[in-house]
């Protein structure tokens, strides 16, 4: 017979650039009692410090990265890890580890010699209590991300870096390679664009996409920040046009409000430069 449990499980997948982690936990609840360190009577609280603790309650959570990635200046290759934590009052130890069998803590089989992984993070005390357990992730963008773990008034931070570019260059030579489309041409074009790098090359994939796929509204418009990109307002803002009269025909308002916005910039800086 199933019952409740005090600790439900949670999972949560977050994709970052081209990558995905996934994050499999329990999540245990306050409930009135002392989670870090000793009580005030000197009896150990839910985690005592200098001891492991599995970063959570039930079976020791587990961490899934489908490619490679740093975190600390430190190579973490792709698989599945144990998330494992040593706390102390002013400095945590955050570990992972290659063995994913035990069960818990793990803290009669644990073998440090199985580390993956092992670095050195301060606690922040938080004026908000976070009463279950909570796992989430913040501060995205395509090359990282940051993993945040809370509970009570502690919270603990891990930046999580991955080269998304490396990853980005070995589809853009793959995609290439094989009968390219207008659209292969626009998303490189964007990619470059988001990532403010080889402006002249994205410009020379963008033409591209529109030679073979015509006139489009969202091709126009990364044109135009490409080219704005490059200083080349006056064109920027001429493509830009081109953009907001396409997507106004398409009904397509939110690119109409960003093109009028784009060219209104532009004419700025086009005055400014003069």
């Amino acid at each position: 017979m199933s019952h409740p449990k005090a600790s439900p499980f949670a999972t949560i997948e977050q994709e970052v650039g081209l990558s995905k982690i996934i994050v499999e936990y329990s999540r245990p609840s306050a409930r009135g009692r002392t989670l870090f360190g000793n009580q005030t009577n000197g009896e150990l609280g839910l985690v005592p410090y200098g001891r492991i603790w599995r970063v959570g309650a039930n079976k020791s959570t587990k961490i899934t990265f489908d490619t490679d990635v740093q975190i600390e200046g430190q190579d973490l290759q792709k698989g599945t890890y144990a998330l494992y934590a040593f706390p102390e009052e002013k400095e945590w130890q955050i570990v992972f580890h290659k063995n994913t069998t035990h069960w818990g803590d793990g803290r009669l089989n644990y073998n440090p010699q199985e580390d993956a992984l092992r670095l050195h993070v301060i606690p922040i005390e938080t004026l908000e209590f976070q009463e279950s357990f909570l796992i989430s992730f913040d501060d995205i963008n395509h090359n990282g991300i940051t993993m945040i773990w809370r509970w009570g008034n502690t919270k603990v931070s891990i930046p999580i870096l991955i080269d998304t570019q490396l990853l980005m260059q070995e589809q853009i030579t793959e995609k290439l390679s094989n009968s390219p489309s207008a659209q292969t041409y626009y998303e490189i074009a964007r990619y470059f664009q988001e990532q403010k790098i080889k402006g002249v090359e994205s410009l020379g994939y963008v033409n591209k996409a529109l030679q073979i796929g015509g006139d489009t509204y969202y091709f126009h418009r990364v044109r135009s920040l490409i080219l704005a990109d490059l200083g080349e307002y006056s064109k920027a803002i001429a493509a830009a046009r081109i953009s907001l009269e396409l997507a106004d025909k398409e009904g397509k308002d939110e690119f109409v409000r960003l093109n009028s916005n784009s060219i209104r910039d532009w004419k700025i800086l086009e005055l400014k430069n003069k």
